[in-house]
């Protein structure tokens, strides 16, 4: 089988898709090819030449069209009728008896049945190439993307050159505080840059799926996915394969349904093929672990599992067969937990995770500028007189702890209160005692 090159470029990262034009371009068996058009076919019914390509990914001509020929000189699939076009685009298809029997046997091995898959070592090189396309970002940037949260100095210092670290980071504190919103806005910044992914990955005659729909956002290309899920670009001259797709670097965020089984390949006994682990997804982005320790699996033992591809910027995913492969780990990881540092990880890990940032409550200062600027986004009718009587007897009396999300939370009590009364939304003494009585349990 003849890997595929990969070609040098400045498209995104220092890589773009090579350009395909032939079946030997492709990197994969003639045959694996076969039995993945008559798979479409089986499962589809009629399809034109234009609508096979379209689904396995592969231009037309040079390489689908190869692909139908010979599956038609060998009786697999016949040609049912014509658009009135000339060449295989216009021709619809139709699987015969024969071919039935060949994909039922494809399929025993694997129902996979979409866009072919890259080879396995031509991503991983792809990845490498991008991961130099990250953008650094300086205080000014990091000033813009948090211009929305009120965060102490001290703490704003040490979230840029953790974010330019592209490692890891730690983020601990009480619950509330804006870790997660810290987390989201680091992920809005890197959404603003592009890189290629691969549909789906092909290793040892396995099919391992990467893209996903809900975890990846496709970023504007006229070249990329149409509205139906395949590329639209296979009619054109355009040569660039079409098994990769352009997508804003990806944020993934998990959190208590989390397990170590779902940081490794995930087989699927019926389909038989892989769904590509968090880690892999999440490759050239950000892959936030919210709640970090109320996970299915011990954090100890989700720690150790992270400890090798946290130090050496690669990880190691087994096949059901038991073959181990390398896979770059070009993820930033943000951990975000409110429990006590010391009940998670040990100093041997500690030192591994690079950067490490609690995130406290606010001060009385702080937490009036969140007030004030949550009402007026709510639009409640802000009072220093009100605040002063909220942090007297719902706070400084009852010894109660501040955080950065409860003006908010209680912005929302008072108009659900106002609304109910149909009265002006204020910081009255009577509605912040009804909002309070409302919101805070004292547990």
């Amino acid at each position: 089988m003849t890997r595929q090159p990969i070609q040098n470029s400045t498209a995104v990262g220092g890589f773009s898709p090579p350009q395909i034009n032939s079946l030997e371009d492709t990197g994969l068996s003639p045959l694996w090819l076969q039995d993945l058009v008559l798979k479409v076919l089986y499962f589809r019914g009629y399809l034109t030449g234009f609508k096979i390509s379209e689904e396995i990914a592969l231009p037309l001509a040079g390489v689908t069209d190869q692909l139908l020929t010979t599956l038609k000189q060998e009786k697999f699939i016949e040609v049912k009728s014509s658009q009135g076009g000339l060449g295989e685009s216009a021709y619809t298809y139709g699987i015969t008896s024969a071919g039935i029997l060949r994909a039922r046997e494809a399929m025993e091995r694997s129902q996979y049945a979409g866009p072919a898959p890259v080879p396995f070592a031509v991503y991983n090189e792809a990845i490498r190439r991008q991961k130099s396309g990250r953008l650094s970002v300086t205080t000014r940037t990091m000033r813009q993307i948090l211009s929305q949260l009120i965060i102490s100095e001290s703490t704003f210092q040490r979230l840029g050159p953790a974010l330019n670290s592209g490692s890891s980071i730690f983020m601990y504190g009480p619950p509330g505080n804006g870790k997660t919103s810290i987390a989201r806005a680091f992920g809005n910044l890197v959404l603003s840059q592009n890189m290629y992914i691969p549909y789906a990955l092909y290793l040892d005659g396995q099919v391992i799926k990467v893209y996903d729909a809900v975890s990846h956002s496709l970023a504007p290309d006229n070249e990329n996915v149409n509205a139906g899920g395949t590329t639209s670009n296979l009619r054109t001259n355009t040569r660039r394969d079409p098994r990769w797709v352009k997508i804003r670097r990806p944020f993934i965020v998990v959190g208590g349904e989390l397990t170590l089984e779902g940081l490794d390949l995930v087989f699927d006994d019926t389909t038989k093929f892989y769904e590509a682990p968090f880690q892999v997804k999440a490759n050239g982005g950000i892959l936030l672990i919210d709640d970090f320790g109320r996970q299915q699996v011990r954090p100890r033992d989700l720690l150790n599992r992270w400890i090798v591809p946290l130090e050496n910027r690669v990880d190691y995913l087994r096949l059901h067969t038991g073959r181990k492969v390398e896979v770059p780990f070009d993820v930033l990881i943000v951990f975000s937990t409110n429990l006590p540092p010391k009940d998670l990880v040990d100093e041997a890990f500690l030192r591994r995770l690079r950067h490490k940032i609690e995130i406290g409550d606010p001060t009385f200062e702080e937490y009036r500028e969140i007030f004030k600027r949550v009402a007026q986004d709510k639009r409640v009718e802000y009072s220093d007189q009100g605040l002063a009587y909220l942090l007297q007897e719902w706070y400084i009396k009852r010894n109660r702890k501040m955080r950065a999300s409860h003006p908010r939370d209680l912005c929302d009590q008072i108009l659900d209160i106002s609304s109910y009364l149909s009265v002006p939304p204020t910081m009255s003494r009577e509605m912040i005692d009804n909002a309070g009585k409302a919101y805070f349990v004292d547990i």
